[in-house]
C-alpha cells in the first residue's frame, strides 16, 4: 500500500476539474515558458470571472 499526501497551503482548499489534455497541456507549457503557476493562473481567473458575474447579478 502506498499512501499519498497532497499539501494544501493554508486555507487553501483541492480543486479538481477535468479539462481537455491538450488545453492543460498547453496551458502548463505557457506557464512553465513565463514561469507562472498554473494554480494561480487559475485562481485569477475564478475571481476576475466571480466579480464579473456579481457586477451582472448586481444590475438585474
Amino acid at each position: 500500500m502506498v499512501l499519498v499526501r497532497t499539501m494544501v497551503k493554508e486555507g487553501n482548499d483541492k480543486f479538481t476539474i477535468s479539462v481537455n489534455k491538450g488545453v492543460k497541456d498547453r496551458f502548463k507549457a505557457l506557464c512553465e515558458k513565463y514561469g507562472l503557476q498554473p494554480g494561480k493562473q487559475i485562481e485569477l481567473f475564478l475571481m476576475e470571472k466571480i466579480e464579473e458575474l456579481d457586477v451582472k447579478e448586481k444590475k438585474k
